[in-house]
């Protein structure tokens, strides 16, 4: 059994999608379980959809009639002869949304945000299914949201691992190419849910711990996992090998190629996790695995931009103490909104976090009636793992570090955008 993950970016045209079928089309001598995301950019343009569904604009019906008609013009120019059974398919998922925007609007946002934008990975695994059917490949399509089950946290839910197990294990048990949907689930009630941002990664490894598949691919716009994001750092090289360790690491600080909560059901059944080229498939990629080392050993690079840092400080002048961080963390929990680094101070606390316009003006409002609460936005964090002097000063540039940290191994500031 081997489990591939390919994301938006390598299934944003009809060409993309030919080309996945190509990779697949290699590796059809085993089992195989494809996840895969929602095409380039549908999950912001559904976020978009669930954003004027609330706020009872009348844009909400063409937005996400739009989003149906560029999937119907990819189906198009995949099946120039039709393919009823897939128009079908794009017809009920349009039917779905339609009813669900025009039916009521909801109090919680989240709740909004699970029940629509999970149809954008329904559709680019409908799209890709049928192609593979089409060319002769013996293609199986499954519905995750029927075999992982999950708590109700909304946009950031946790695995029922014992029944999602049982239910994986009965759904695939043919040597047939699987299709599945990364990033979401639903409760035991069937109510939509979805694992965060990027988690299609995490539903691969979900999938792989379970069919303790030999191995997982995560296929990239990029060669491997390398140093830093080229598009924002350059000359960057590849890293061949990286230990789960150093992946998790990676991860945590918020290395794009993979993400956070993957590596470790791939850890705990020593599942080898590569990353490749769709691009370049011929190219051997990262390959992230127990007792591997960090090769070559180099300063990684980390940027996380549309952030905020968020100083919340005592009215009375007292200490910050323990009460005083449970309160601030549970608001934190409550509202699912992200720490990516803090520092304590004698009477202040600050929090460098995802700049979410609708969790964090909320946040601050709860917050401003027993602290002195300050937010700075439009802040960048960077991260250097295996860092320097030279590399800790390239960063700052001259610039006016608004919460600088080090420690041994790895160095994160926090810069104005």
């Amino acid at each position: 059994m081997r489990v591939f993950k390919f994301g938006g970016a390598s299934v944003k045209n009809a060409d993309a999608v030919r080309n996945v079928a190509h990779i697949i089309s290699l590796y059809t001598d085993r089992p195989l379980v494809v996840v895969v995301s929602a095409m380039a950019k549908t999950t912001s343009s559904l976020e978009n959809v669930v954003q004027s569904w609330l706020s009872q604009n009348e844009n909400a019906i063409p937005l996400f009639k739009d989003i149906i008609e560029f999937h119907h013009q990819i189906a198009l120019e995949l099946f120039p002869n039709n393919n009823p059974e897939l128009d079908q398919s794009i017809q009920d998922i349009f039917d779905y949304g339609k009813t669900l925007i025009t039916s009521s609007v909801p109090e919680n946002y989240s709740q909004a945000y699970d029940a629509l934008v999970h149809v954008g990975e329904i559709l680019s695994t409908k799209i890709i299914h049928y192609y593979l059917l089409e060319l002769g490949h013996k293609s199986e399509w499954l519905d995750t949201k029927k075999i992982v089950t999950t708590n109700n946290a909304h946009r950031r839910a946790t695995v029922d691992w014992e029944e999602t197990s049982a239910q994986i294990k009965a759904a695939i048990n043919e040597p047939n190419i699987y299709l599945v949907q990364g990033f979401i689930g639903s409760t035991k009630c069937g109510v939509p849910t979805t694992l965060g941002r990027e988690g299609s990664d995490y539903t691969a490894s979900v999938f792989a711990n379970i069919l303790q598949a030999e191995e997982v691919t995560i296929w990239k716009d990029v060669p491997g996992v390398l140093t830093g994001d080229p598009k924002v750092f350059s000359s960057p090289i590849l890293l061949e090998e990286i230990s789960y360790r150093e992946a998790i690491e990676l991860a945590y600080y918020g290395a794009s190629v993979i993400h956070p909560k993957t590596i470790q059901p791939l850890q705990e059944k020593n599942i080898p996790l590569f990353v490749r080229s769709f691009m370049n498939p011929e190219l051997p990629g990262t390959v992230i695995g127990r007792g591997l080392t960090l090769k070559p050993f180099a300063p990684c690079y980390i940027l996380k931009k549309n952030q905020a840092l968020l100083s919340v400080a005592t009215r009375d002048l007292a200490f910050i103490v323990e009460e005083h961080l449970q309160l601030i963390y549970k608001l934190f929990h409550e509202h699912g909104l992200t720490v990516n680094t803090m520092q304590n101070s004698a009477i202040s606390t600050s929090f460098c976090v995802n700049n979410d316009p609708n969790i964090l003006p909320k946040v601050v409002a709860e917050l401003n009636p027993y602290f002195s609460v300050k937010l700075n936005e439009e802040v960048e964090l960077y991260t250097i793992r295996h860092h320097n002097p030279q590399t800790r000063e390239a960063i700052r540039a001259g610039k006016n570090p608004l919460l600088e940290q080090i420690t041994r191994e790895t160095y994160q500031v926090v810069l104005h955008s």
